[in-house]
């Protein structure tokens, strides 16, 4: 068991929650490559990996939205700390625009906000760290706009319609994707067709290979599954070899 991958996930501080969503890590300490596949999930992910044991240094990259299943293969003795934003935090603790991330990423100076080498020493140590550099990031103030649109987003996973969201945020549709578009790489309704796909994750987690979300029939949701997992729901159910990470966490809930 020892020899396996695993992966282990905490909640970030209450007071970050508008920025993160979780803080995690996974290492794969065997002899062989993990074959995984990376799913759309709608979170920004800011990476440092360390690959074989004899390497002290970690790489850094910052993984922008993903719009389409990706194969990947964790070498052996890989071991990764991340931080998992929510779109928000974008602009506020990162600074940037993600646009020219879309399903990819940018290397970033293995010094990024001072991370030392005793900061990587195990998940709490780590999110301890990196939580308490990304409070000391945290804006004054935020537009209250923009904060509204993700709760709303988020709590309605992904299924109110642009319209709805601009007439609740007082926000036109046309300044929303134009937000999004520059920020993001993507349209609104493209981030929450992600986020739709990602709430269903959780139904195939209990077996529920039927629509509990607004697609218009099975056929559009098989289409929908399939355009961001690769897989049809019965197939994605199964997770043969775990190699779906993030509903492999799902099915533990």
């Amino acid at each position: 068991m020892d020899h396996e991958f695993y992966y282990q996930f905490l909640k970030p501080d209450p007071s970050l929650d508008s920025f993160v969503e979780n803080i995690g890590m996974f290492h794969n300490p065997s002899d062989s490559a993990k074959e995984v596949v990376v799913i759309p999930d709608g979170r920004i992910d800011l990476f440092f990996i360390r690959s074989g044991s004899e390497n002290d240094s970690f790489s850094v990259f910052l993984i922008g939205l993903e719009t389409a299943p990706e194969q990947r293969s964790i070498p052996p003795g890989t071991i990764a700390f991340v931080i998992s934003f929510r779109p928000l935090a974008v602009e506020y603790i990162l600074h940037t625009s993600i646009a020219h991330l879309i399903n990819t990423a940018r290397t970033l100076p293995d010094d990024f906000w001072n991370m030392a080498i005793n900061d990587f020493k195990d998940l709490e140590i780590f999110s301890k760290t990196i939580s308490k550099k990304v409070i000391e990031l945290l804006p004054e103030e935020a537009d209250e706009r923009k904060r509204k649109l993700f709760d709303l987003i988020y709590s309605s996973n992904g299924e109110m319609s642009v319209k709805e969201l601009s007439e609740k945020t007082g926000w036109s549709s046309r300044q929303i994707n134009r937000y999004f578009n520059q920020q993001f790489g993507l349209s609104l309704k493209a981030y929450s067709n992600i986020l739709r796909f990602r709430a269903s994750l959780e139904h195939i987690a209990e077996g529920k290979l039927f629509p509990e979300l607004n697609f218009t029939d099975q056929t559009h949701f098989i289409k929908e599954i399939k355009k961001f997992s690769g897989v049809a729901p019965k197939e994605l159910s199964k997770n043969k070899n775990d190699r779906f990470i993030l509903l492999s966490v799902l099915k533990q809930k």
